[in-house]
């Protein structure tokens, strides 16, 4: 094995274990791994810069400021105060409905901080309502992460993927290009959790409650700051004029992005910079609400994404799963490869198995002389779609400790939710995406 693959080896090996030690925050451990392989000429000073500045970056940061306008505006605090009226009058079923209006939000914008700024109002309303709050905070987490699969831009591992891909010579994807596959998923999983995560949760309650932390310290994930739950309770002046003009905003970025007009990225900039030059935002109040965490996790992980395609390990890679789906049809090869990435998304984090997968993926499906778009819309799919574990998606994290829930609640409702939407998206990616 040459040397430079031997040193990107050792340092994903590294990368992984310290992530699963989860004593070191991500984006640190991700930025060293980074450094490691600049300083060994492992890749190249011009290779971090487009990582950092690649089109999934510039639209995560854009869209994270057209989401702070919105929350400084004031139109956050209405909402809530509109979806506790509704849950006071309705009762179990508002928080239902509650839930979904929030799950339509995640569609749009990423849904780390959509839970974040969710989870206590849903909490609260649930106590207001004597409800238990532990019936609602995981199917809040899972509903996030099902709606973000709908468009391109609900989650960085959609936007992440489509980055890797276009590296690897495929043509990007539409805003709403994989919404025929994620539609169904949200809705067979929203079912399911409705009807029946209720009586899977039912045991143990009381107990867990007991262990719900105290919601008001700072939630972290791997060692790095996810957010403070207690910022929505900070009362915000309603500014009509601003909160108008920040959606407005958000929308016309979004269908400009869809017709085609321009890339998401250059979109969502365009519209960033824009609300700064309307004084909707400030220069200072759109550096806040940059989540750099999240960014650098991701760029860090382009750049050992990068190594592994330059040193030729993504190619061995390819190779070993390739020889291991030998003489299977496409469809089981789609589906092994689905659950591989469910399986190492359990483990890591999407960001890491996104930048493992989608070169894996691209190879495969040329070695079996068919599209890779289904492929890569499968690591879309099952690199966020992981319901088993507290920590198989960030969200999760955040309501395992504002819930006091077992980890073994995660594996009693969402290991089902794993299987069902698996076989969902397999089934939909056949139709709509063909061979």
């Amino acid at each position: 094995m040459p040397t430079d693959q031997i040193l990107t080896l050792v340092v994903l090996a590294a990368v992984v274990a310290a992530m699963i030690w989860d004593k070191v925050r991500a984006d640190v451990v991700a930025l060293t791994g980074a450094a490691v392989l600049l300083i060994t000429g492992i890749v190249r000073p011009i290779d971090v810069q487009g990582a950092f500045a690649s089109p999934a970056i510039i639209a995560l940061a854009s869209l994270f400021v057209i989401a702070y306008a919105l929350e400084l505006s004031g139109l956050l605090d209405r909402a809530i105060a509109a979806a506790v009226t509704m849950c006071r009058r309705l009762g179990s079923i508002g928080v239902w409905l509650m839930l979904a209006a929030i799950g339509c939000v995640s569609c749009f914008l990423n849904s780390t901080p959509i839970v974040v700024i969710g989870a206590p109002v849903v909490r609260d309303v649930a106590v207001a309502l004597k409800l238990p709050p532990k019936r609602y905070l995981m199917p809040l987490s899972y509903i996030t992460i099902l709606t973000g699969c709908c468009t391109l831009v609900g989650t960085s591992t959609n936007l992440l993927v489509d980055d890797m891909a276009r590296l690897a010579g495929q043509p990007r994807f539409g805003i709403f290009e994989i919404t025929p596959v994620g539609l169904p998923m949200a809705a067979v999983g929203a079912l399911y959790l409705f009807f029946v995560s209720g009586r899977l949760l039912r045991d143990g309650t009381d107990a867990a409650e007991e262990r719900a932390v105290d919601t008001r310290d700072e939630l972290t994930l791997a060692g790095g700051l996810v957010g403070d739950p207690h910022l929505f309770a900070t009362a915000r002046p309603f500014a009509p004029a601003k909160a108008g003009i920040a959606l407005a905003t958000f929308v016309g970025a979004i269908a400009l992005a869809a017709a085609g007009v321009a890339p998401i990225a250059a979109t969502a900039f365009a519209g960033a910079v824009l609300l700064i030059l309307l004084r909707v935002i400030t220069a200072d109040e759109a550096y806040g609400g940059l989540r750099p965490e999240i960014l650098i996790l991701i760029a860090g992980m382009v750049v050992i994404g990068i190594a592994l395609d330059q040193s030729g390990l993504a190619d061995a890679a390819s190779r070993l799963l390739i020889s291991s789906v030998h003489g299977l049809s496409p469809l089981l090869a789609l589906a092994v490869l689905y659950v591989v990435t469910l399986i190492l998304t359990e483990l890591l984090s999407n960001a890491t198995v996104a930048v493992l997968v989608t070169p894996i993926a691209v190879a495969l499906a040329q070695s079996l002389g068919v599209s890779p778009r289904p492929f890569l819309v499968a690591v879309m799919m099952s690199a966020s779609a992981a319901f088993a574990t507290p920590f198989g998606y960030q969200t999760n994290v955040i309501v395992y400790q504002m819930g006091g829930y077992r980890y073994m609640d995660f594996v009693r409702v969402g290991l089902p939710l794993n299987i069902l939407t698996a076989a969902v998206a397999i089934t939909m990616i056949h139709i709509v995406f063909p061979f």
